[in-house]
């Protein structure tokens, strides 16, 4: 597709990839006597963070006050990265799902838009030093697994090339140090878009010039763990939203997608009532 046909699209499009955020309620993706995850914005903290001292909306706080009970969060999202989060409640249950995370029995999924065109799959092998560590430091074991889903190449110079290339991939961690994914992307010298710590600063500025998209292109797509009660395998997911929906379907990559990550339906907000 010419740059002209591109440039018209986006005109005639204007004001598509906004992202809003949820103020008075998260959508429920699951919910049992147990557990409940819901799918968290970027831009959202988890919880309370020194990092981030002047943040006054939370996660946790605003899953507490919309179900009217308290409840624990058993993982952690990075306030920048969007989807799937899961809290329990009850500090037992937050301690069987903490075990299996620590077991590495917990499969997580992820999808992400990054520069350039990746390899088909692959597997980031790469120890990474806690971030706030010495050089001096010893490096900790981190393992990536790569998925090349699907590609794009844009009318719009950023390099010394006339054209620019992204890949979407899935992203499966298999262990769990801080800012893994963008980190090991980075490494590739394949960043994730939006990324501003880790990434390019030019195809972040493309994205926000052309697309409108102030966000970092990564979300949680997708969580397969033992059941912390039953024991029986669970699998809860969480569809893309927003500015990510909206790119993924401007470049044509939809059906690169599973179903189950891109269906909007499956989501419920206010009251949630309980998966079977």
């Amino acid at each position: 597709m010419d740059a002209f046909l591109w440039r018209r699209r986006i005109i005639l499009r204007p004001a598509v990839l906004t992202t809003r955020m949820i103020d008075n309620a998260l959508p429920v993706v699951h919910l049992d006597e147990h557990l409940v995850a819901v799918s968290k914005p970027a831009g959202l903290l988890v919880h309370r963070s020194p990092i981030d001292a002047h943040e006054t909306r939370f996660a946790l706080q605003i899953l507490r006050r919309q179900l009217g009970r308290r409840v624990h969060a058993v993982h952690r999202l990075d306030k920048a990265t969007s989807g799937l989060l899961l809290f329990a409640f009850s500090p037992e249950v937050t301690a069987a799902c903490a075990a299996s995370f620590e077991a590495g029995v917990v499969d997580k999924r992820y999808l992400a838009i990054v520069r350039g065109w990746t390899a088909e799959e692959g597997v980031v092998d790469h120890a990474l030093r806690r971030e706030d560590d010495p050089p001096e430091a010893e490096p900790q074991p981190a393992r990536t697994r790569f998925r090349r889903l699907a590609t794009v190449e844009l009318p719009f110079r950023v390099d010394r090339y006339p054209h620019s290339r992204y890949s979407l991939v899935e992203l499966q961690p298999m262990t769990g140090r801080r800012h893994q994914l963008r980190r090991h992307m980075a490494h590739l010298s394949h960043p994730v878009i939006g990324d501003t710590t880790h990434g390019q600063g030019r195809h972040n500025r493309l994205f926000r010039a052309e697309f409108d998209c102030h966000r970092l292109l990564l979300a949680s797509m997708q969580l397969s763990l033992p059941h912390p009660v039953t024991g029986q395998p669970l699998v809860i997911t969480a569809p893309l939203e927003g500015v990510f929906a909206a790119l993924v379907e401007r470049f044509g990559w939809t059906g690169a997608v599973p179903p189950k990550w891109r269906d909007p339906a499956s989501l419920t907000s206010g009251s949630p009532s309980p998966t079977r």
